[in-house]
């Protein structure tokens, strides 16, 4: 065998421990997602693709009153300069900023086909174009003044800046949404004009509480409008720890169409919600009964949204109608509230409403000092020069001379005047129509007002009384600028608990239910006078025949001891084959259906276990309101007969019967319950429920059904061990 030796030169080996190393890594990976993709800024509510695209439109000069430039050639700029990742996630990120549906307030103008509330995608970046919003100029309005830091680009051939200057607060108006590892952020968007008062309150008096910033910003607002139905008392907690979430329903009103018709009609869709998927969704929930108040749904959709809702019955209640709706579907939603963000360090953090506001506030003092500093320095470059002119006015005939006479005149005139070397090359660089009278008056004014203009920045920055007052006024021209209406109004959820049950509207119908041995359920109109005629898929048969009504709740006893509830109504129709019942149930894929009885109010179920025991349990604590069940009986389920006689006929796997009246077993809601036969090998092999005056049956093995006339000789008491039943009895059905 050749041993292969590693080349001495060319990279290192370094022995680390396999778990050591992978923790490691994955934990630089984690903090570069979580800093660098999935959570926004607290200062401008920007994650880094967001921050770039703008920044880069900013670069390109696309302003708003500047034509607008192909999407295709901007995001080649962001992937070029600033972002080193796909060009479809940047064509995403900046289609979203210009999506009306998608941001409360758009920071892309964008022109072509960007996509719709329907869900339909954005055409290719190679036939839209953009440029930047109002709005987006106000986030970089002051980035070229030194307002902000700046880093490396990936490739170190540029600088791109850290954080925007957000002239309004960006991140609570227009919403953020990221997973990272480990964390993730869900910021709803809220109306600017409302944030803006928050922070003047703030600005006004910066002990106050959330619940105070609450009355001025009453939840979030939707680009899409629609009604908040979430108490105060759980947003005050969700804006106050910074976790919770919010109620959204579409907006409807009702339609009168005369004569007691009317119609729903939905105007505004809860955010996020696609338009198309909502409309199959409730088409789905049609056909399958599970909406048994909706008749049809249609799409009248122009410009505006029209969803038409059409009640199956006039005599039903819109109200009662949309609450049903509420609850099964997408007309109502809940945005969860989780704010986690990057601070002013970059560190994560779960931020409340007031501590968001402060971080923006606190953000702009930075940006105003910023700007100022670097308008002094240039004002005070701007006064010494034109301190340089001054003199020359003063002594303009000697100027005149010494330029034309000397051999050096930058040096003579900085000996003679004491003028430093800027102010002389300033001189030298000046024309003679500069000269002129007129031109002197000019200067005197440009220096007596930027003088003013200098002992005003520098009061500025010295006190910070003026600074709070600067960026009050600063955010009342952006209130200005910005306002509009709250498009999501705040209400309350209505109590359902006033209307009448859905089950109150369904019609009373008479059905025959079918399960098939596999576990396909169907629900036939009338009654199955010969169930021979029954059609089942190939190698199928029937399981189940049950009479019932489409407003019977159906029992579905399982082996693994559940019971689980189905409404009647919500079942296939009997022309095909129906649907699976574990479509409709959580069924183990290993437990039997053992029985299916239509619920009665009042009655009462005999469950027995094949260990041979058993209990009553009365019907109505068996009802189910979840998919999963009740487990109602602890063991292997091997009977469940609703009780209509007085006495209870069983027999053991060994043969033996015993009779003893039902008044023995105790009621109860669920358990193991007592021993109903004793055994010293085996179990239950069947039970069966019979009045007194009438005596048992029991089926022989050709399936004939035979009398039981001598049955009180095998009475005693519960618990028995029974003895040898009569010839041929195996089972009772």
């Amino acid at each position: 065998m050749t041993v292969h030796t590693p080349p001495p030169e060319g990279g290192r080996i370094v022995e680390e421990p396999m778990a050591e190393a992978l923790s490691k890594r994955y934990l630089a990976y984690a903090l570069s997602t979580i800093t660098n993709r999935a959570l926004p800024d607290v200062r401008d509510g920007f994650k880094p693709v967001h921050r770039r695209i703008l920044y880069a439109m900013h670069q390109m000069r696309l302003n708003p009153q500047a034509a607008a430039r192909k999407c295709a050639k901007v995001v080649g700029e962001v992937m070029g300069g600033y972002h080193p990742h796909g060009d479809a996630s940047i064509y995403e990120a900046l289609v979203r900023l210009a999506q009306d549906f998608a941001q409360r307030y758009p920071l892309v103008d964008g022109q072509g086909n960007f996509g719709n509330i329907d869900g339909d995608s954005a055409a290719a970046m190679r036939y839209t174009e953009c440029k930047l919003t109002p709005a987006a100029v106000l986030l970089l309005d002051g980035i070229d003044q030194d307002a902000v830091d700046f880093r490396a680009t990936y490739d170190d051939q540029d600088e791109e800046p850290v954080v925007l200057p957000a002239g309004f607060p960006n991140l609570l108006a227009n919403g953020s949404s990221g997973i990272a590892v480990g964390m993730a952020t869900s910021i709803p968007p809220h109306n600017v004009g409302e944030l803006i008062d928050a922070c003047q309150t703030i600005l006004e008096r910066p002990d106050v509480t959330t619940e105070e910033l609450v009355q001025i910003v009453p939840g979030p607002d939707f680009p899409t409008g629609g009604v908040s139905v979430e108490g105060h008392a759980s947003i005050l907690d969700a804006y106050e720890t910074g976790r919770g979430g919010v109620r959204l329903r579409a907006r409807w009103e009702t339609e009168d169409l005369g004569r007691g018709v009317w119609r729903i009609i939905v105007t505004e869709m809860p955010y996020q919600v696609q338009k198309s998927r909502l409309i199959e969704a409730l088409a789905d929930l049609i056909e399958n009964k599970k909406a048994p108040l909706l008749g049809d749904v249609r799409d009248e959709s122009a410009e505006d949204i029209r969803l038409v809702l059409e009640p199956k019955s006039r005599t039903v209640e819109p109200e009662v109608l949309m609450e049903s709706l509420f609850k099964l579907s997408d007309l109502e939603v809940r945005f969860p509230i989780n704010m986690n963000v990057l601070d002013a360090t970059g560190t994560p953090r779960v931020m409340g409403l007031k501590d968001c506001l402060k971080a923006f506030l606190d953000h702009r003092r930075e940006v105003l000092n910023r700007r100022s500093q670097w308008r002094i320095a240039r004002v005070e470059k701007r006064l010494h020069l034109l301190e340089g002119l001054r003199i020359v006015f003063l002594n303009l005939d000697e100027v005149i001379r010494i330029v034309r006479e000397e051999e050096q005149p930058k040096a003579v005139l900085i000996a003679r005047f004491g003028l430093s070397e800027p102010q002389a090359d300033y001189i030298l660089d000046t024309r003679l129509r500069q000269l002129a009278r007129i031109e002197e008056m000019a200067i005197e004014n440009e220096f007596k007002a930027l003088s003013e203009e200098l002992a005003q920045l520098k009061a500025l920055t010295s006190s910070e009384g003026k600074q709070w007052k600067a960026i009050g006024k600063e955010l009342e021209a952006v209130r200005k600028a910005l306002v509009s209406p709250r498009r999501t109004t705040i209400g309350e959820a209505v109590d359902a608990s006033n209307f009448a049950p859905m089950e109150a509207f369904i019609p009373r119908e008479a059905i025959t239910v079918i399960l098939s041995e596999r576990g396909w359920i169907r629900a036939a109109k009338g009654k199955v006078d010969d169930p021979s005629e029954l059609k089942f898929k190939e190698g199928d048969s029937l399981g189940f025949l049950v009479p019932a009504y489409t407003t019977d709740k159906l029992l579905v006893g399982a082996s693994d001891g559940r019971i689980f509830t189905i409404g009647a109504d919500k079942l296939a129709s009997g022309r095909g084959h129906g649907e699976p019942l574990r479509l409709m149930i959580d069924l183990d894929e290993k437990a039997e259906i053992i029985n299916v009885v239509a619920h009665e109010p009042g009655a009462k179920l005999l469950v027995a276990s094949k260990a041979g025991y058993g209990f009553v349990a009365p019907e109505n604590e068996l009802l189910a309101q979840k998919r999963g069940g009740k487990q109602v009986l602890n063991g292997e389920m091997l009977a469940m007969w609703r009780v209509t006689g007085d006495h209870v006929a069983t027999i053991g796997e060994n043969i033996k019967a015993l009779i003893f009246p039902i008044a023995e077993l105790p009621e109860m809601g669920r358990g193991k319950g007592v021993k109903l036969q004793n055994y010293k090998q085996g179990g239950l092999a069947d039970v069966a429920i019979f009045n007194a005056e009438t005596g048992p049956e029991w089926a022989d093995g050709g399936g004939r059904r035979r009398n039981w006339p001598d049955w009180k000789d095998w009475l005693g008491k519960r618990a028995g061990a029974g003895r040898q039943g009569p010839r041929g009895m195996r089972k009772f059905r």
